[in-house]
Order: C-alpha cells, then structure tokens, then sequence
C-alpha cells in the first residue's frame, strides 16, 4: 500500500517541490539529499520523496535528512510503498508528485547531485516559459562514462532540442534535469506506471511534446548525473526504444512528406526501413530494389541514421556541404 505523511507544519502551497524516487538507494542518497539542503533558492521550497519498497538503509537516511531540511526550513512529505515489490519509478514519481504542494516541480534522482544554484537558476528560467520542460547541463560521474552521450547533451543548440528528439539518446534534456510547473505536468499526463523495463521518461517527453510543449535548457552545469549498473534505464530494452522512436517519427515528421531517403544504407538503415509502416515504406526514395545513390546525388528530405561524433567530423562535413536545414531538410534518428 502506498502511504504519504506530510511534514507538520508544512506550506499549503510552497513555490517549489523537489521530487524524488528512492529504491535502494543508501549508497547515494546522503549526497543527494545533502544537495537539497544546500540550495540557494530563497523562496518556499519543499522535498517530496516516495520510497519505493526499498529493503536498504534508504528509510533511516530519508529520516535523518527529515530533520535537518526542516530544522533549516524545508518541509518533508515521505511517501512509501511498504509491499514486497516496487512498482517502479513512474509509480513512485507520481507518488511523490500527488503528495507535494509546489507550483513548480524539480525532479531529482536518488543517485545524482544538484548544484546549488540549480533550483534558483531553472525556477527563473521556467517562469518565463511555463509550458516548457527545463533541462541544464551535466556533469558526468565517473568523468569519462558515456563521453559521446554527456558531449550531446551539453550541446546540443536551441533548435536541435526540438529536431534531434528521435535519436536513440531519447530526451533532448534528460529527465534527471526536467524542471516544470506543476500546471504543464498535469496538462501532459502522469508518467506510465507499467514498470521496469517502460521508458516512462521517453514517453512523457513524446507527449509533451505533442501538446506543443517547449523545451530549454539552462546553460549551466547544475548536476552530477551518475553513470552505474544499477541505474534504472538499464532495464529498457533497446527494443522497445526504438519501436517508440520508430512510431514517434511516423507520426511527427513521416506522416507529413510524401516521399523521403534513409540516409545510410546498412544495418541501422535497413533496420528503420523494415520497422516503418507499409505506407511509410512506399514513399522511401530510392525502393530498396534500385541502386543505392551516393549522398551527394540523393534527394532529401533525410531520415539520417548515422551515428554523429563517431568519424573524426568526416560524417558531418559531409552533411554540411549539402547546405540543408535540420528540421526541414533531415532530421538524426542514430
């Protein structure tokens, strides 16, 4: 049974509310809640954490931190699923979200560390977009785990946090990141309560999205963002990724050109052009059955499926020297 237990004393309403789920999370958890405490936002601001069934020490950390946040001023609400099993972090995020007050909401993951400046930073920056979802920078632990990923999420431009959102890296700002009003969340929907192994982050960031919703990020490095077996996104399988990707570009952009070319003619290629729909394959130019073209004589628009940051830049200059606008002309699906 899912129980919450709001802080005595609390705000019927503070202006922000950190979100956390917590399963097992003992070896991490102190740093993480430490990184609450340490905030210098100025404005209400109160902690929301649902623990997940955990059979660790996380229960006696969540206590301990209890304490402290509101002997300095911040209320706790503490949910918890005391069955046998988890229900997962969609679950456990909803949970804490119902059982908080704030106007605004700042998700935050049991194993990563906010800067100090975070909440202030991206409270600021959401108010002036209130329909958008607000990432930041990252800094990854351990320093060089997943390079290639940490460059593209700390690079990508305005415009490429709305184009690149098919690539198999999945959201242009990373859910650890998200900051949002409380208003859009509820606009958007709940997170899938299915389980391990439902990209339930993934999926709301697609329907965000469908509902015209905005993305951002602010250009700073607010978080350590840890990299370690035991992190949930391990347990999506690659599989399921892609068939939402697969339905996600059907509906975004393939439903819109009458005729398009798979920009790359192996195994990633071939896979996508199998995976589409019978009358998606229909209007891929050239049909499997005709010679395959070299890039500078193929005609776009592109669905790109080549993996970027991986050729010494060779790749990209290619694409460069075509003079084409992603987002019209292409868009990466690798």
């Amino acid at each position: 049974m899912a129980e919450a237990e709001r802080a005595a004393g609390s705000p019927p309403g503070a202006v922000q509310s950190v979100i956390v789920p917590v399963h097992n999370s003992e070896c991490w958890l102190d740093e993480c809640l430490k990184s609450v405490w340490e905030q210098d936002f100025k404005q209400t601001m109160e902690l929301s954490i649902f623990n997940d069934a955990s059979k660790d020490g996380s229960a006696e950390i969540i206590a301990k931190w209890k304490v402290k946040l509101e002997d300095a001023g911040v209320p706790v609400v503490v949910g918890s699923n005391d069955s046998a099993q988890p229900r997962g972090v969609g679950f456990a995020k909803n949970q804490a979200i119902i059982q908080s007050s704030g106007t605004y909401l700042c998700f935050l993951d049991s194993d990563d560390v906010m800067m100090p400046q975070r909440v202030r930073l991206q409270h600021e920056a959401a108010i002036q977009h209130p329909n958008s979802i607000i990432g930041c920078q990252v800094r990854r632990e351990p320093p060089e785990s997943t390079a290639r990923y940490t460059r593209w999420i700390n690079n990508l431009t305005e415009e490429q946090l709305l184009t690149q959102v098919f690539t198999s890296h999945g959201p242009t700002v990373i859910m650890p990141t998200w900051f949002c009003s409380r208003e859009w969340f509820y606009h958007v929907g709940k997170f899938d309560e299915g389980g391990k192994g439902v990209p339930e982050d993934l999926l709301f960031f697609y329907k965000h999205l469908q509902k015209g919703g905005g993305v951002l990020r602010v250009n700073r490095c607010l978080l350590l963002y840890r990299y370690h077996p035991q992190a949930a996104t391990h347990s999506v399988h690659e599989e399921t990724i892609w068939n939402h990707r697969v339905k996600f570009l059907e509906d975004r952009v393939l439903s819109t050109w009458t005729s398009f070319t798979i920009w790359n003619a192996g195994k990633q290629g071939k896979k996508l052009y199998r995976s589409l729909s019978p009358a998606n394959r229909k209007k891929e130019r050239p049909k499997p059955k005709i010679p395959i073209c070299h890039f500078r004589e193929a005609t776009p628009p592109f669905i790109i499926c080549v993996k970027q940051d991986l050729t010494g830049g060779a790749f990209e200059t290619n694409l460069s020297m075509l003079n084409l606008k992603e987002g019209r002309d292409y868009y990466h699906f690798n």
